[in-house]
């Protein structure tokens, strides 16, 4: 395998595994991250979809325990069932809008403006959410993941519904979504870790199995390489994650967000970036 390009692969999936779970959009970092090192084109949009696998994994690994305790009790236990619920019904809105749109959403969103607009609105969406939540700490209904109702879930799955426009963060979506709709920090953290096993995982065998005509035994050194890569730096992005919203706010986060979306557009507009592909 050309040791160059095994290089690309590890940096790729240093990208994903470190963007995956942050509010910050995975998406356009492997946009940025592939074309500054010229590893673009259909084979590399798979190659991406694939190491998502790995970053999933990674959440199963770090919550295996609490995810055992609800397979094993969805039979005796009404809190193990309700929380099964809870993930099924945050999960579908965003499954089924994006089967149905997402063609259309590529075509239409997936260019630099659109991109960097959906870095800067959500970074400015985050400030307003924290200083509401700093404001008013008393709107916090939610302090555990087990207390959720089931309208709360399908609350957050509508918000990870704006996910599905490039820039935007999945993980931002659903966690700013969740602590809009009453969820302390750590409920809404956890509960976008939980809600990312099936959508990362529904998304990578869907994605794959359309593309499946690129794909050759001759890739799977290169895609375990990427894939593992994904999967230890996001288990090391989701450790700290949840230590660090234990003392500190996403605001930083926010910031971050709009001077990305600046650098997207003066990249894009200057010919440094090719967003569009």
């Amino acid at each position: 395998m050309d040791i160059v390009l095994a290089l690309k692969a590890l940096i790729m999936g240093l990208v994903e595994g470190f963007t995956e779970f942050l509010p910050i959009s995975s998406t356009g970092h492997l946009v940025l991250a592939g074309s500054l090192l010229n590893f673009t084109g259909e084979k590399a949009k798979v190659f991406e979809i694939a190491i998502q696998g790995g970053a999933m994994v990674a959440v199963i690994w770090e919550f295996h325990k609490k995810i055992g305790e609800v397979l094993f009790g969805m039979f005796r236990e009404a809190r193990a069932r309700r929380f099964a619920l809870n993930v099924a019904v945050g999960f579908l809105p965003a499954a089924g809008l994006g089967f149905l749109f997402e063609h259309k959403i590529k075509a239409v969103l997936f260019a630099p403006l659109p991109v960097a607009l959906a870095f800067i609105i959500g970074g400015l969406v985050i400030l307003w959410v924290e200083r509401r939540a700093r404001d008013n700490p008393v709107a916090v209904r939610v302090q555990s993941v087990d207390d959720m109702t089931t309208l709360d879930a399908l609350k957050v799955g509508f918000a990870q519904v704006f996910a599905l426009i490039p820039g935007t963060s999945r993980s931002g979506a659903t966690i700013i979504g969740g602590m809009m709709f009453g969820l302390s920090r750590k409920v809404a953290t956890e509960f976008s870790f939980f809600l990312a096993i099936p959508t990362l995982l529904a998304a990578t065998f869907y994605s794959l199995w359309k593309e499946r005509a690129l794909l050759s035994a001759a890739d799977l050194p290169l895609f375990s390489i990427g894939a593992v890569v994904a999967f230890a730096s996001a288990f090391a992005c989701i450790r700290w994650l949840l230590r660090y919203i234990s003392t500190h706010t996403f605001t930083p986060f926010a910031w971050y967000r709009i001077v990305f979306g600046i650098v997207v557009i003066v990249s894009a507009y200057s010919g440094m970036i090719t967003w569009a592909e």
